[in-house]
C-alpha cells in the first residue's frame, strides 16, 4: 500500500516536470532562432569593390586560384545565406551558357551573393528578348552591378549547331531553331576570319553580344559611356578551367 502511494506521488509530479521540461526546450529552441536571425541581420552585408576595374580584376583572381586547383569557396556557409537574405550586392553580371560544365560561382570562386548569373544556351545576347535584356538591366539599375560579363566557353553546343545547319541550310525543330538563328551572326562574322571556325565563332558570339549591351538603351549604354559600367565578354576553356578576356 505504501508502495502504491509513492508511484502514484511520483506519476503526479513526474508528468508536470516534463510537460516543463518540454516546455523550456521549445522557449529556448524559440529564443536560439531569434537569436540566429538578429545575428544575420546585424552582420554586415559583404563589401563590394568600388570601380568596375576592381570588381573585375576580383574575378580574374578567383578564376585564377579555380584553375590552379586552390579554391577558397568563399562565403557559401548558412550563416552566409542568411547574411544576405534581405538583400543582395553582387558585384558582376554574368550572362554565361547554360551549359552544366560552366557554373559561374565555382569557375570565379565566389561565393552566395557576389554574382547575378543570367545563364542562356549559348549565352546569347542579340535577339535574346525581354528575359534577358531586361534581367541585365535590372541588375545595373536596381542592384547597382558596375560589370557585365558575357562568357562563351569553348566546345559550345549552340555554335557547333549554328554551323552545321548554315552549311546545311536546314533547320531544327521547335525553338531551337530560334536560339541557333541567334548565333548565325557570329558565325558568319567568324568565317572571314583565318584559324579554326568553331572558336573564332565562339569568340566572335561574346563579342556580338557584349557590343550590344554597351549600346543597349536607355539603361545599359548610357552608364557605359559615362563609365559607370564596364561591358566585357571572355571565354571559358573546358579543359583548363582559365577564362581568357577578350577585350
Amino acid at each position: 500500500m505504501g508502495r502504491s502511494v509513492a508511484l502514484q506521488q511520483y506519476y503526479s509530479s513526474a508528468i508536470p516536470r516534463r510537460g516543463f521540461v518540454m516546455a523550456a526546450a521549445a522557449v529556448a529552441g524559440v529564443g536560439l532562432a531569434r537569436a540566429d536571425h538578429l545575428r544575420a541581420q546585424d552582420a554586415p552585408a559583404p563589401t563590394r569593390p568600388v570601380t568596375p576595374e576592381a570588381a573585375l580584376q576580383h574575378m580574374i583572381e578567383g578564376n585564377k586560384r579555380f584553375a590552379a586547383g586552390r579554391s577558397a569557396n568563399p562565403r557559401r556557409s548558412p550563416e552566409d545565406f542568411r547574411r544576405v537574405a534581405e538583400g543582395q550586392s553582387p558585384e558582376v553580371i554574368v550572362v554565361s551558357c547554360s551549359d552544366s560544365r560552366v557554373p559561374p560561382e565555382l569557375v570565379f570562386d565566389m561565393g552566395v551573393g557576389d554574382l547575378f548569373v543570367i545563364r542562356v544556351a549559348g549565352n546569347v545576347v542579340n535577339g535574346a528578348g525581354p528575359a534577358v535584356k531586361g534581367s541585365i538591366e535590372y541588375g545595373v539599375a536596381e542592384l547597382k552591378v558596375p560589370v557585365i560579363l558575357v562568357l562563351g566557353h569553348t566546345n559550345c553546343g549552340a555554335v557547333r549547331a549554328a554551323i552545321q545547319h548554315i552549311d546545311k541550310k536546314d533547320s531544327l525543330p521547335g525553338a531551337i531553331n530560334e536560339l541557333v538563328e541567334m548565333v548565325k551572326p557570329a558565325v558568319t562574322k567568324a568565317r572571314r576570319a583565318r584559324g579554326d571556325l568553331a572558336q573564332n565563332a565562339i569568340r566572335a558570339n561574346v563579342q556580338l553580344g557584349a557590343s550590344l549591351l554597351r549600346t543597349l538603351d536607355p539603361i545599359v549604354g548610357p552608364l557605359v559611356k559615362k563609365g559607370k559600367v564596364k561591358v566585357v565578354c571572355g571565354v571559358y576553356d573546358l579543359n583548363t578551367g582559365m577564362v581568357t578576356m577578350l577585350d
